[in-house]
């Protein structure tokens, strides 16, 4: 039957693995019927010609604050995460991860809750929470605000336990100074994803952490200690160790370039580097500052600080920060687009589901020029949401 299925025909479809060359995405009913070459397709069947650049699954991204000029943090509803959703997909991240920072109590369970209706009433993109804190280190608190960081209590385990049950995925970030090996362990069991940030973590409390289950490490280089010469630290651990994987801000803000290299080329699998935006209300928006809690957020040349200087999160999508690692030479298209579909569905178990076309997935796929600077064409479900 090829009366309802549409192609989409390209030069290089990347279907999250590999490349297909002079290929037509086929789709019907708003998923994937599988990847043709152009000289098999029946000539019935409806054809978009997408000239030159690059057709590629929707970009995957475990770290979004808020966008379309709201915070999680200032509103956990619904229409808050319908915002945040929308204003991210436009700009070709159409499965997320929205992210609470360190906060009260009573608004992490507030997130949950609203994360979890949210899915059930099916809004695009939402996929699950990230709980950036509240556990975690002082001395290594970027902007995140000292007051509601603690240790984990029991009612805390018993909440997030909960949780996890609700939610088709829950990932965490937690440090060593407030979270023990022991909490780690149930925590994973209970099916979080936990993440080592914001934290002085030496490199054998972050092995016993992902000896107790921890998997992942949050946005790579930024608040965590360092790399040195008699003291790997959590980020010499996170390069070294095979079963953690790390999230990276291709900002070349949070990162300087040079490191991000030396980051790709010494990364032992099969865990992996992914990218993700660390973004904030800006995004998607001509924002020019915004509120975090308290405190004012401003926007300059690419950069959000706090009035003292203090990185507040990231002026960033994931189509720029592809685009970076092309530009610095430090990945070639397959390895960066990978970065932002398979490697962040991998580390929360969505493999062959999210960040990839194929037979019964959803045609969730963006269209752009990886050596322009124009935003990406987005579709969702089969249907365009941007672009020509």
């Amino acid at each position: 039957m090829t009366e309802n299925r549409t192609a989409y025909l390209c030069p290089r479809i990347f279907d999250g693995s590999a490349f297909h060359m002079e290929g037509a995405l086929l789709v019907d009913g708003g998923r994937v019927v599988g990847i043709v070459p152009i000289g098999d397709l029946d000539d019935a069947i409806p054809r978009h010609v997408l000239t030159g650049g690059i057709l590629s699954p929707g970009f995957v991204d475990l770290q979004v604050n808020g966008g379309g000029g709201v915070m999680l943090n200032d509103d956990q509803s619904v229409d808050a995460l319908r915002r945040i959703s929308k204003a991210h997909a436009t700009l070709g991240a159409t499965s997320i991860l929205p992210t609470l920072i360190t906060d009260s109590p009573e608004k992490t369970v507030a997130a949950i809750d609203a994360v979890e209706a949210a899915i059930t009433a099916d809004i695009p993109g939402i996929i699950g929470l990230h709980l950036e804190g509240p556990h975690l280190s002082v001395a290594r608190k970027g902007a995140h605000e000292a007051r509601f960081i603690r240790p984990m209590t029991d009612r805390d385990l018993a909440i997030l336990t909960e949780a996890a049950r609700r939610l088709p995925v829950l990932k965490m970030t937690v440090a060593v100074e407030s979270v023990t090996p022991a909490q780690i362990r149930q925590l994973t069991d209970a099916g979080l994803i936990i993440s080592l940030g914001h934290t002085e973590a030496s490199a054998a409390q972050a092995k016993e952490a992902a000896a107790a289950g921890a998997t992942c490490v949050t946005h790579l280089f930024n608040a965590m200690s360092q790399l040195g010469n008699r003291e790997p630290g959590l980020v010499g651990t996170a390069l070294s160790q095979p079963n953690l994987s790390a999230g990276l801000i291709a900002d070349g803000i949070h990162v300087h370039p040079d490191s991000i290299g030396i980051a790709l080329r010494s990364k032992t699998g099969p865990g992996s580097i992914f990218l993700v935006s660390d973004a904030m209300a800006v995004a998607g928006s001509d924002l020019q500052e915004f509120r975090l809690g308290t405190r004012r957020v401003l926007r300059t040349d690419g950069r959000l600080t706090l009035e003292d200087g203090t990185l507040a999160g990231a002026d960033l999508d994931q189509l720029t920060a592809i685009r970076n690692l092309i530009r610095w030479g430090f990945a070639d298209h397959a390895t960066a687009l990978a970065m932002a579909t398979t490697a962040p569905a991998a580390v929360i178990g969505e493999t062959g589901r999210l960040g990839c076309l194929g037979p019964g997935t959803w045609a969730d796929f963006v269209h752009f020029d990886p050596g322009g600077s124009d935003p990406a064409s987005v579709w969702l479900k089969g249907t365009r949401l941007t672009g020509a």
